[in-house]
């Protein structure tokens, strides 16, 4: 068997040359890293205080004072790590965590109002007490009455079925209204629009029968929802939740008003409306007051 010759390399003196570049040019490189992460500006520090301002503005109305919640479905964040609280807020305010009140409030932060507002639920001792905020008698409160009459005196504009929670909807417009849209101009103070809720009739299946025009056939009233307009009503809200001078209220069949509702989540959920008279149902109405 033939013995096999050592190859010399052809250029041992450029080999070895090469090698001691390469290793040079790693430190080099490490030292570069190095140096930008030293100069790389830090991330600008929470500021608390401002993070309070702005939630015992806004957020407080929902979460408590305190960061204890008002009610059983919306969560305590006193206590809560700093960024779970960020990371929410930011799924919020690009659209990839849905709540519609939520995403209208977490649009109107800026990135530092995340940070500081994260920081002040953060610091916040948990407890079991709920603490009201300065904010929640004035959303607790509402001008709107309940439109006697109504049937007679408004107009109906438009039907639309609730697939997703097998309702079936009827929505009414004042005269004020009807006048002001059909010439094209915002709801003026005066507007008032009735939205009634019924839950449709379901087939042996569960499933909602559907009659003429492919709407859902009623079958028991559950709420009306009004919203109202008149001077001077939206004076006393946060501006991030402020939809004009528009107030909310929801009515029992027996045309009583429901205590407790905190019109914090109607306003948060309008809010995103103002260039159509904080309405989802704009087009429509505009649709069937020229007709």
């Amino acid at each position: 068997m033939k013995k096999q010759q050592a190859r010399t390399p052809r250029h041992p003196q450029r080999t070895a040359a090469s090698r001691g570049a390469t290793l040079a040019t790693i430190v080099a490189g490490l030292m570069a890293a190095g140096n930008a992460s030293a100069q790389a500006p830090a991330a600008p520090a929470a500021n608390v205080e401002a993070g309070k301002a702005r939630a015992q503005a806004v957020c407080a109305a929902c979460h408590g004072a305190n960061g204890v919640s008002i009610a059983d479905n919306i969560p305590n964040l006193a206590g809560q790590r700093t960024a779970y609280i960020e990371g929410q807020l930011r799924a919020f305010k690009a659209g990839t965590r849905k709540a519609a009140s939520m995403n209208a409030i977490a649009a109107q932060l800026a990135p530092a109002d995340i940070t500081d507002v994260a920081a002040y639920f953060s610091s916040l001792v948990p407890t079991n007490v709920a603490a009201k905020s300065e904010q929640l008698p004035q959303l607790l409160k509402t001008q709107v009455t309940f439109p006697e009459g109504y049937r007679s005196t408004f107009r109906m504009y438009q039907t639309v079925n609730r697939a997703d929670i097998n309702q079936v909807r009827y929505l009414y417009a004042n005269a004020t209204a009807f006048e002001a849209a059909r010439e094209g101009k915002p709801l003026p103070a005066g507007s008032v629009l009735m939205l009634e809720q019924w839950a449709a009739k379901l087939d042996g299946d569960k499933k909602p029968i559907v009659g003429p025009g492919g709407f859902y056939v009623p079958d028991r009233l559950v709420n009306y929802a009004v919203m109202s307009s008149g001077a001077g009503w939206g004076a006393g809200f946060p501006e991030m939740l402020r939809n004009g001078d528009w107030n909310y209220a929801v009515f029992a069949p027996d045309m009583k008003i429901r205590t407790g509702v905190n019109q914090a989540d109607c306003l948060a959920c309008h809010k995103p409306l103002d260039k159509a008279n904080y309405l989802f149902s704009n087009e429509p109405l505009m649709t069937a007051a020229k007709r």
